[in-house]
Parts: C-alpha cells; sequence; structure tokens
C-alpha cells in the first residue's frame, strides 16, 4: 500500500516538484519513498510496507529497465499470476506484488486489468512508447487523480494535496461540483471540488503521451446484472446459492489475509464485519495463529459496543473498544477535512478516522465489510420498489384520477408520503443512498447568478432500463455511492494514519457471483441481504444475523444542539457560503434545529464540511 504521483515538465520543474508531491502524502507511506526523474516526466511513491518488507522497494522496472511501475494497492492473486509469467521468461528480483505488474503490462497491455484480482491504482511507464499507462481498479477502492490544462495532461496522484503542489496551479473552486455536493452530501462529478482536476472513474484506464500530454481514457470493466432478476424460482436455488456464497467469500477473505504484517478488523454491530471476523478467526485457527485484534468505535450517546462484544466474545477475539466525544470530534475536523482532499459530510467517516488511529497502534492491516450492502441488497430503500407495487399496477389514468388529488391534500396522513413516491418515477426520486438538499431546497439556498446544472444518472439509469427498479437503485449506489462516499472515507481515513483497509466483499469473484443473484433471493421475509444471511446461518449468532440495517451510529444532531455556536461561527464566516448561498435560509435551518423544530443536522453538516475544506484548501492559497 502506498501513494503514488506523477508530472509532466522539463527535468528542471519535475525534479523538485515531484519530491514535494511524495512528501505531502507521506501518511500514506511513511516507511520509505522512490522517485523516477525523465527528460519529459516524473513519478514517485510513497511506501507503506506490506508484502516483501525489504524487497518491494519502488518504482520496480522491467530486466532492461524500459518498463517501471509505481503502485498503491494490493493484487490478492500475484503468487497465482507468477508462475506462467516465469514461464513466459520473466525474471523476477522480488517477491512482492508490484513487480508482476510490470511483466503482466509486458505480456497483455490494457488486457492484464481483468487478470488482477485486487484494489490498486497504479502507473507505468513504457519508455519504448513514451507513454504512461494509470489505472484503477473495478470499484475504485484506491483513488487516482488527474490535472488537465488547456486539454493537456499536466500531472496524477492518490490525492489531490499532491497535484496542489505544482506551483502553476492556482486552486478555483468548481460551482457545480458544490452545487451538486448539496444533493449527494459527496461529489458526484467526474471532476472534482478543484476546477481542472478530475478523478479517474472506477474500472478506467488512461494511456499519456509524453511527447505532448494527450491522453485517451477507456473502460475494461463495468458491474452488470447477469441473470432475469423475475425468473420463476428453481429448485434448490437457495441452497445452491449459499453454498456458493460461503465457499466464494470464504476464498476471498483468505487473499485478503495475505500480509507480511499484523491484520487485524472492523466488528461494528452488523452481519457484514461479524462474517468477515467470524472467517479470520477460523482462518486463523487453522494456521494456528492467535486471535484476531478488532476494534469498534462509539460516542457518549450512541455506540454498538454491545453488538459487537457480542461477537467478539462468541469467537474470542482481541478486541478493543473505543469512545469518543464530541470536544474531540470536532477538533480534529479541520485536520479530517485536508486528509479527505474533498469534503464528505458523511458523520460516520469521522468516526472511521478515529477508529483507524488506534487500530494502527496494533496492526498495520484491517479488514473491513464495506460493498456487502451493494452487492448483496442490504439497504432497505432497496425493498421499497416490492412495497410501491401496490399502487404502482394500477393505470396511469387511474393513479391520476385517484392517487394524485390524495397527495395534494393540505393536511399530512398515513400514507401520505407512501402514495406520493408511487406516482414518482424511479429516475427523479432515487439519486442514491443520500439525498440531503432537494431539488427545490438547493435552488433555495443557491443565491449565485449563473446556477449550475443538476447531474442527472440518465446514462447510468439506461444502462439498467430492463432492470427492476430495485436493480436500478443498487447499480446507482455502486456507481456513485459507493466510490463517492463509502470507499472515499474508507481509503481516506485509514491512510490518514498509515493504514491500509482492505475489503473482501469487493472481491471480483464475490462481485461476479453478486451479479446472478435474483432479487427473490436478495429480500425475502422481511429482511435484506436474505441470502447472504443464510449462507452463514448458524455461523454467526442468532441476533447478529438477523440484525436489521441501521447504519452506522453517530450523535451529531445530539452535538450540532449542544454547540450549535461553534459550528455556526464556521459556517457563518465562509466566504464562499456568504458570496454564494442564502445565509437567511442557512440560519433559518439552524434555529428550527437547535430549538428541535425540525432535524436539519444533515444539511448543517453538509455546510460545515464543505466550510472546513474551503478554509483548509482555498482561503489558504489565497
Amino acid at each position: 500500500m502506498c501513494g503514488i504521483a506523477g508530472i509532466l515538465g522539463t527535468k528542471e520543474k519535475t525534479s523538485d516538484t515531484i519530491q514535494h508531491m511524495v512528501d505531502i502524502i507521506t501518511h500514506r507511506g511513511p516507511d520509505d519513498q522512490g522517485i523516477l526523474v525523465e527528460n519529459t516526466f516524473a513519478f514517485g511513491m510513497r511506501r507503506l510496507s506490506i508484502i516483501d518488507l525489504g524487497g518491494g522497494k519502488q518504482p520496480i522496472s522491467n530486466e532492461d529497465g524500459t518498463v517501471t511501475v509505481v503502485f498503491n494497492g494490493e493484487i490478492y492473486n500475484h503468487q497465482e499470476l507468477r508462475p506462467n509469467l516465469e514461464k513466459s521468461g520473466h525474471i523476477f528480483k522480488t517477491h512482492s506484488d508490484t513487480e508482476g505488474l510490470v511483466h503482466l503490462y509486458e505480456d497483455h497491455g490494457p488486457a492484464m486489468l481483468n487478470m488482477l484480482r485486487g484494489m490498486f491504482g497504479f502507473a507505468i511507464y513504457d519508455q519504448k512508447k513514451s507513454e504512461l499507462f494509470i489505472a484503477r481498479d473495478y470499484f475504485g477502492i484506491k483513488p487516482i487523480y488527474y490535472r488537465i490544462d488547456n486539454g493537456k495532461f499536466m500531472s496524477f496522484g492518490s490525492e489531490i494535496k499532491s497535484l496542489l503542489e505544482d506551483t502553476s496551479y492556482k486552486p478555483e473552486v468548481n460551482d457545480a461540483a458544490v452545487y451538486n455536493y448539496l444533493a449527494f452530501q459527496y461529489n458526484p462529478l467526474e471532476e472534482t471540488m478543484f476546477k481542472g482536476i478530475f478523478r479517474l472513474l472506477p474500472g478506467h484506464y488512461m494511456v499519456v503521451n509524453l511527447n505532448d500530454g494527450s491522453f485517451k481514457i477507456e473502460k475494461y470493466w463495468q458491474y452488470q446484472f447477469t441473470v432475469d432478476s423475475n425468473n420463476n424460482s428453481k429448485q434448490n436455488e437457495e441452497k445452491s446459492f449459499s453454498e456458493k456464497i460461503s465457499k466464494t467469500i470464504e476464498d476471498s477473505v483468505a487473499h485478503h489475509m495475505i500480509s507480511d504484517v499484523p491484520v487485524g478488523a472492523f466488528l461494528s454491530g452488523g452481519i457484514d464485519s461479524a462474517i468477515i471476523v467470524t472467517l479470520v478467526q477460523e482462518l486463523r485457527k487453522k494456521a494456528g495463529a492467535g486471535s484476531v485484534s478488532t476494534f469498534t468505535i462509539g460516542f457518549d450517546k450512541v455506540s454498538e459496543h454491545g453488538e459487537a462484544k457480542v461477537v467478539a466474545d462468541k469467537l474470542g477475539t482481541d478486541h478493543h473498544e473505543i469512545t469518543i466525544e464530541a470536544d474531540e470530534y470536532f477538533k480534529e475536523l479541520p485536520k479530517i477535512a485536508w486528509h479527505f482532499d474533498e469534503p464528505v459530510a458523511d458523520p460516520s467517516a469521522v468516526a472511521l478516522y478515529f477508529l483507524s488511529r488506534e487500530a494502527r497502534k496494533k496492526v498495520k492491516v484491517v479488514l473491513s465489510g464495506e460493498g456487502s450492502d451493494e452487492l448483496f441488497g442490504g439497504y432497505n430503500i432497496y425493498r421499497e420498489p416490492f412495497a410501491l407495487k401496490v399502487v404502482a399496477w394500477m393505470p396511469k389514468f387511474l393513479q391520476k384520477s385517484l392517487i394524485r388529488p390524495l397527495t395534494r391534500l393540505p393536511f399530512s396522513f398515513f400514507g401520505k408520503n407512501y402514495l406520493t413516491r408511487t406516482l414518482i418515477d424511479i429516475r427523479d426520486r432515487y439519486i442514491g443512498n443520500a439525498f440531503i438538499f432537494k431539488p427545490t431546497e438547493q435552488d433555495k439556498i443557491w443565491k449565485k447568478a449563473g446556477k449550475p446544472e443538476r447531474i442527472l444518472l440518465t446514462s447510468s439509469y439506461d444502462q439498467v432500463a430492463t432492470e427492476p427498479d430495485s436493480r436500478k437503485m443498487q447499480f446507482i449506489d455502486i456507481n456513485y455511492w459507493l466510490p463517492g462516499d463509502i470507499l472515499a472515507k474508507a481509503d481516506k481515513m485509514t491512510m490518514a494514519h498509515s493504514l491500509e483497509l482492505r475489503v473482501p466483499f469487493l472481491d471480483i469473484e464475490v462481485a461476479k457471483l453478486s451479479e446472478t443473484i435474483p432479487d427473490r433471493l436478495k429480500y425475502k421475509n422481511g429482511m435484506t441481504k436474505y441470502i447472504l444471511r443464510k449462507a452463514f446461518e448458524g455461523v454467526l449468532p442468532q441476533e447478529t444475523s438477523e440484525r436489521k440495517k441501521l447504519g452506522f451510529p453517530t450523535p451529531i444532531r445530539h452535538w450540532l444542539r449542544e454547540q450549535p455556536n461553534a459550528v455556526m461561527k464556521i459556517i457563518r464566516e465562509n466566504k464562499y457560503l456568504n458570496d454564494t448561498m442564502d445565509m437567511k435560509y442557512i440560519e433559518q435551518l439552524a434555529t428550527e434545529h437547535i430549538q428541535n423544530m425540525a432535524d436539519h443536522s444533515r444539511k448543517i453538516y453538509i455546510l460545515l464540511m464543505f466550510a472546513l475544506w474551503y478554509d483548509v484548501f482555498i482561503k489558504t492559497k489565497a
């Protein structure tokens, strides 16, 4: 695991700048660094040593030095790939997974990407072609950012802050990203909050001409459903899928445990982390190793300590509980905003920051349960289309004549919101797991002239046009919510403390299996993730196996009422918010929340995290 960066330009410019670019991300790799400076570009890395501690120093080149790589991530099947590479004549100098990337590229070019099992963001310098080949993993577990100026590629890095080390670039806020951030609680656009800086999308690679800065971007992988979710039930399919799931996930966990340093696990009160920890403990027991270290966090008002302890006690893990209070939470927010690069207004991200800080004292690698909800249908809202069918079957003219008048009544009644949602197309009502400022609220808060465009998920919905609405929701979350929120916070908050996080549910083999699971096995008996629960029935404590999806509890709504002035002071004094947004409306939201008239905590938190980001990255550069 590392942090990587690179820049185009003359030797005179790049040799100094590349050192600053890797220095600024030392937290991603405190163990070592490596830099290569050529005539037209330079790249480098900071290393967190996990595999082949002594021999895995980067950059790593092929036998004649014409192909060189810098790599961030882990390739879990590198040991299986190596024999064929050696048979084809390649000579390995190390035992690291990094070196295999060089030889795979020599033999297969971009086709190598579909051979990899892992998480990755890497750049390969091809001296003969004078090209840079940059790739990001299937789901976007590892980040890659790049900067464009006048249509030409300028630089890339694991974090945006590396790109900001180029003094020729002056940071400027991207209004369109801010506007859409208000709705999503993260930036869903390909262009980042910084104008001219983009993210390489998951499942994509780019090829850069080092002579003139021209480039092309290609998609090499896309999650896609492979069965008709409405097929009639097949005999023994539940048993068959259960066996396949348990076997595939166990194999994934085994691969994700490959390491030359201690491996631990995050443990919440939910089924996902409980499955991971259970399999880790079983594998360690078979290997004659001791108990795995597990880590759980809670707050002074809410926590999952009790639920996690049930699993930890049953398995006999070396369990650690962390409790965070409001003062410490808010004190660390500016530092967290710096680590994030872009604002992500997910309160649980901060919890992950503190959890990682404590885990790093014991281990260098942790396994976690991210991705399970998206692949196996874990969010309660995925069941909504089945409930809405009660009305959705009605002809359109009956919906308009009978249902629409009820939704327009000037008073509330039980079921009114349900009826309203039945009349709204899935494309209009679902943008992902978070929907904070609704379109009318976005327009109300935005006062700056030239309102940006609201992102439409039309192209994504078109790709799954024939699928049921539940699958459409999954597809949106896999392509937006997962990389934009879940994996962004997982990467940034763990690497802030030089801790590598691995996500076995997002293994490519698990993903391929999940693509084939019909809806009838995801949602059953009032449960989400039914078939995943069934696969590990009897292995987990019953109360854990049957526990509903609750999300990570944080007491942010209470804290904002207890410490409103500290939060609102940051928002009120922010230049961008004052210039761009209706401060009277913001004050109204704050008043209603403080007086317990409404819960506006998520809206206020969005503004707070943006204000902190602006103060850290834009105000200081002005």
